[in-house]
């Protein structure tokens, strides 16, 4: 069992290193962030309490996957296994365990933690033998997969919508959309084989703008129910919302060129330091999209065979 840790600390490790990150700056920045977005979200809603766990469930969840868990099975005893899968949920937990303690949420700890205990028996199988519909087609491919591996995150930011708007808390709902907005990010976490970008056949230009396109009209059919609830039942924060709208539009075209700036490659630390330096001062946007655009078609040209 100390050999699977090793080995995945090693591939941490690398992963780090790969992004372009030192591994001394990496394990010193991690936590300082962990405690800034905790930090963040609890000064942001009243009901971080509830929704914290959930994001701490996230990994778990993910390491719950059946063929995962079925070829650990084969390698490990009966018992070895257990006490394995039980290592992994408290690790990826603790943190969060803490900071609830911290916070003087103990009760809810304590349903965490029994729930990473329990959770470390199963296996949970979020597969279907149907397929989810998506309000996407099939030509964005990033949605169309990406939604129906995250389905249930936009599940939990209608729900926490409904509940902001019961318990008349803005930030709740403006939270739910911020919800949509990092899962929508994540769908441009990872590069497609160069392929079907070389399928198309257009400009970079028109690539880059198809691409911007697809994806800010998918988050809005995604964000719409959200924006539509709240303008009716917080209608003296419909200015606030607006801007709020038209923000997620700018962050989202930013991640998109950010991708291909990197492309073929994923992104790496330049990309995401200025990502990070956009979400705390907004403004940067104006320089940084343009900046992200010009790597863009440039990476793009090549395989686009574009020569304009």
């Amino acid at each position: 069992m100390k050999e699977y840790f090793r080995l995945q600390s090693k591939i941490l490790n690398r992963k780090f290193i790969d992004f372009g990150l030192p591994l001394l700056v990496a394990y010193t920045l991690l936590p300082i962030l962990f405690v800034w977005f905790s930090n963040f979200l609890f000064a942001k809603t009243e009901f971080a309490g509830y929704v914290y766990p959930i994001i701490a469930l996230g990994p778990i969840l993910r390491m719950s996957e059946p063929k995962r868990n079925d070829f650990l099975k084969t390698v490990f005893s009966r018992q070895d296994y257990f006490k394995l899968r039980l290592v992994e949920n408290l690790i990826c937990c603790i943190p969060f365990l803490a900071f609830l303690i911290y916070q003087r949420l103990l009760i809810i700890a304590m349903v965490l933690l029994l729930l990473a205990i329990l959770m470390a028996r199963f296996n949970m199988d979020t597969k279907t033998n149907f397929t989810i519909p998506t309000p996407f087609g099939k030509k964005p491919f990033e949605f169309t997969v990406g939604f129906r591996k995250t389905f249930l995150a936009f599940a939990i930011a209608y729900l926490l919508t409904f509940i902001s708007i019961m318990v008349h808390n803005f930030n709740l709902g403006g939270f739910s959309l911020i919800l949509v907005v990092l899962v929508c990010f994540s769908y441009y976490s990872k590069p497609e084989n160069v392929y079907y970008v070389w399928n198309f056949s257009t400009s970079s230009k028109t690539f880059l703008f198809g691409k911007i396109t697809t994806c800010l009209t998918n988050f809005t059919l995604l964000g719409l129910p959200i924006v539509i609830a709240l303008s009716i039942f917080f209608i003296e924060n419909v200015n606030i919302l607006i801007g709020f709208a038209f923000m997620c539009y700018a962050y989202l075209t930013a991640i998109v060129l950010a991708k291909y700036s990197a492309y073929p490659d994923e992104m790496n630390l330049p990309q995401a330091i200025l990502l990070a330096m956009c979400l705390m001062f907004p403004p940067i946007l104006i320089g940084v999209i343009p900046f992200f655009y010009s790597k863009s078609v440039k990476n793009l040209n090549p395989i686009l065979h574009d020569s304009n």
